[in-house]
């Protein structure tokens, strides 16, 4: 079951949930996507300015595209999605992905799917990680059609030292 604040951003904006099935799930992680990867991140992180929903809303979760640029974690999450398929990526690639951080704490992460593996776009780090080197216990991804989200069944991936943001 997709989280509540996915699928109210889905019925605002439906455009940014579609899913074409026909493309690729993965992406080949050649030296230029991975350079795409990390600019995307670093800048997106760069841009925006972190604010919780419930300071910048008024509600305990809201998910956009910060076009005021201050958003929460599936903000800086859905902008770099966002980026990514204007850069050419499979929007199948990059799935929206609900973890709890290192502090125990609810947060939002892009997992890009790769041939070589699963890799994290993450507003608390500018690094793009493979997904079992970011300390996280993963809960639930988008899956491949945009509408159903998937159990990732708590799986841990081992603590790594990171500079919060």
């Amino acid at each position: 079951m997709p989280v509540p604040g996915w699928i109210q951003f889905c019925k605002q904006r439906p455009e940014e949930c579609v899913v074409n099935t026909s493309e690729a799930a993965t992406i080949p992680l050649t030296p230029q996507a991975w350079e795409t990867l990390v600019r995307i991140n670093r800048q997106v992180n760069a841009t925006i300015k972190p604010v919780t929903d419930l300071e910048h809303w008024g509600v305990e979760d809201h998910w956009g595209l910060a076009e005021d640029g201050y958003g929460d974690c599936e903000d800086y999450q859905l902008v770099k999605r966002k980026r990514l398929i204007a850069a050419g990526f499979p929007r199948r690639a990059l799935r929206m992905t609900a973890v709890i951080d290192q502090n125990g704490e609810p947060h939002a992460v892009m997992m890009v799917r790769t041939d070589r593996g699963d890799f994290i776009l993450d507003n608390k780090r500018d690094a793009v990680l493979p997904w079992w080197r970011t300390g996280y216990t993963y809960l639930q991804r988008e899956g491949g059609t945009g509408s159903t989200w998937v159990s990732l069944g708590g799986a841990f991936a081992s603590p790594v030292t990171t500079a919060g943001r």
